[in-house]
């Protein structure tokens, strides 16, 4: 049944994140169920397991949801069945969400206790507003420097582009500096190249070895591809990058929970408190829906005369 749930994922080119997270929700309801036969699932099974996440585990609303559309996508593509209507089923309370955002002073805190590329990373997320994986996978090719703007590769293979940070202008084209001197290293060490949709691999069979298709953060060591023996390069690694960012976050004593996604939330509401167009933030995010856009309008007040204060200022 997993196998056919893969197969189905990557006909529809979704995201490894994708496969890993639809699998492990499959594999709980199947312990959930005692491993009952694939052919015997029903629409029952599934509203007993979305009952049991709401009222004896406690689940966010967001991974009741989650659940729900793993085993949606199941039942109509793994299974080839009609999922059927869900009726009475508890739903997990849904909080209000409000996102952690951090001044510039904070952010800057943060980036004097990060070494490269650890800092530049962090100034993309911030300064172009980018998700962690959207930073991460940068290629050379999604540079460009004459009309400074950046090409995005975003969820659900939809692109856009965003202003390059003139700040960080020297900073980049030195990393791509580096990206050359190392590519010119493994060219010569005889590597196999980077690693490519397949799709594009058996199109272009020499992409991965061109400078365009590097990564712009690449891991440091090359990785041993077990199937076939050859060595190629993956890019940086997010496990690197948190851990980077916690210590640094903690030596610059801030008090606020942060992740990699803070940046991309204070990026939007800075630009909100300059007066930036809702919708045009939308557009530079890669939100489909403006509602999406407006959770980020609850970190920015709104100054007016009749603003709630505190009795302790009367």
């Amino acid at each position: 049944m997993l196998g056919k749930l893969a197969a189905e994922i990557k006909v529809r080119h979704y995201s490894r994140k994708t496969l890993k997270t639809y699998a492990l929700w499959s594999r709980k309801f199947q312990r959930f169920l005692k491993n009952k036969p694939p052919q015997e699932l029903s629409t029952a099974d599934v509203k007993e397991y979305l009952t049991y996440l709401a009222v004896k585990c406690n689940v966010a609303a967001s991974t009741q949801n989650q659940a729900f559309n793993s085993l949606l996508f199941l039942f109509r593509h793994g299974l080839k069945r009609e999922f059927g209507e869900l009726r009475d089923v508890p739903r997990a309370k849904k909080s209000l969400y409000v996102p952690v955002v951090l001044s510039r002073e904070e952010i800057d805190a943060i980036l004097k206790h990060l070494s490269h590329p650890f800092s530049l990373v962090v100034n993309l997320l911030f300064g172009c507003g980018l998700r962690l994986f959207e930073c991460l996978q940068l290629r050379v090719r999604d540079f460009n420097f004459d009309a400074v703007v950046l090409t995005v590769h975003g969820k659900g293979k939809k692109d856009r582009t965003v202003p390059l940070p003139e700040a960080i202008l020297p900073e980049l084209t030195a990393q791509i500096e580096r990206v050359k001197a190392l590519h010119e290293k493994d060219l010569a060490a005889g590597y196999a190249g980077v690693f490519l949709d397949d799709a594009v691999e058996k199109k272009y069979p020499h992409a991965p070895k061109e400078l365009i298709h590097q990564w712009f953060f690449p891991q440091q060591s090359l990785t041993l591809v077990e199937e076939t023996g050859e060595l190629r390069r993956y890019h940086l690694h997010e496990s690197l990058l948190q851990e980077a960012l916690y210590v640094a976050v903690r030596r610059a004593k801030i008090p606020k929970r942060v992740t990699a996604h803070t940046f991309r939330h204070s990026y939007a509401t800075h630009l909100l408190q300059a007066n930036y167009d809702i919708r045009t933030i939308q557009t530079k995010l890669g939100h489909a829906s403006l509602k999406t856009t407006m959770i980020y309008t609850h970190c920015v007040p709104v100054r007016t005369v009749k603003e709630a204060k505190s009795p302790l200022d009367f």
